[in-house]
């Protein structure tokens, strides 16, 4: 055999070898076999996807806004009131803890030193911030902290307080029975954690982290309520 045939011959070899060597990789890209599922997305409920106005307040000028309008408590039954007369916030005269969803109607915003033993979950500073609002039906006002000054700095929490348009309109979906128990400050089989939080307030204490799934006990002012949630829906409800 001549050299020159030899040498096409294992030419023609590599050609066969690598095309399929070739083949076989284009194949394994049609076919890359099973891919593995993500099965670890959750499905967001209607109130996940809820968006609630909020003004994000840095200086004591920003919360002027709030005077004339009307807000509803976000934090139930964690934060005081007191008399508001002659200019002042009574604090001698502490009307209570304001309640979940309560409505405020806002008449203005002021600054007021708070007495050193007045623990009213918000920080002293040199001054505090107070919303003075009227309740629906009174005409007695009252005051609530929203804020700190210390110096230069200013911390408000209003965003974290008040929802700014009625919760009825924003969880216009929840069941009429379910508002009905909420605007009755009661807890009823079925309602989820958040509906109970709208009609008990937020001073709690949960057995476990999973949302939804576990037993958690309320404080509302002072009556104590055990609600067990299954998947999210109360199904034991206890209370003293």
């Amino acid at each position: 055999m001549k050299t020159w045939q030899k040498m096409l011959i294992s030419m023609l070899i590599t050609l066969v070898i690598g095309g399929a060597y070739l083949f076989s990789v284009w194949r394994h890209r049609q076919n890359p076999g099973v891919i593995p599922q993500d099965n670890t997305r959750q499905t967001l409920s209607k109130d996940d996807l809820v968006v609630m106005r909020e003004f994000f307040p840095m200086h004591f000028e920003d919360t002027l806004r709030l005077e004339g309008t009307t807000v509803w408590m976000k934090n139930g039954y964690i934060m005081p009131y007191y008399l508001y007369s002659g200019g002042h916030v009574q604090f001698a005269k502490r009307a209570g803890l304001i309640p979940a969803a309560q409505r405020l109607d806002v008449k203005k915003i002021v600054k007021q030193i708070a007495p050193v033993g007045e623990d009213d979950s918000v920080g002293h500073g040199d001054r505090q911030a107070f919303a003075v609002f009227a309740l629906p039906g009174s005409a007695a006002l009252y005051a609530t902290p929203i804020g700190s000054i210390q110096g230069n700095d200013e911390a408000y929490y209003c965003d974290m307080l008040f929802y700014y348009d009625d919760p009825h309109t924003i969880y216009d979906y929840w069941p009429r029975d379910v508002w009905a128990a909420i605007d009755a400050h009661q807890v009823k089989q079925g309602m989820s954690e958040l509906e109970t939080e709208m009609a008990i307030g937020h001073k709690m204490h949960a057995d476990a982290r999973t949302v939804g799934n576990r037993t958690v006990t309320y404080d509302q002012a002072g009556k104590h309520w055990t609600v067990t949630y299954v998947k999210n829906r109360a199904t034991t409800i206890k209370s003293q």
